[in-house]
């Protein structure tokens, strides 16, 4: 289906194959270009924000502990999460 799509466009824009593929793919890597620019641009300006993560998971009794006092919703979403294992 691809190939059918490729030539039918080459001969509607009167070239060859090749010719219309070798643009494509030129066109295609031109944007990756453009993603890498501005990725670079956002690095050397130092905007990129990384959040910051905690060192490591909670355990389950400490996001119990955490949710104590929540009400039923958390009762229930830990119940239906235990539940499925």
């Amino acid at each position: 289906m691809l190939h059918r799509r490729l030539k039918s466009r080459a001969a509607a824009e009167g070239r060859s194959m090749n010719s219309l593929v070798n643009t494509l793919l030129s066109d295609g890597l031109d944007a990756g270009d453009a993603v890498r620019v501005t990725r670079a641009r956002i690095e050397a300006e130092e905007l990129r924000v990384i959040p910051a993560q905690e060192r490591r998971t909670p355990s389950r009794e400490a996001a119990i502990r955490a949710t104590r006092g929540a009400g039923r919703a958390a009762s229930e979403a830990l119940a239906a999460e235990r539940a499925s294992r």
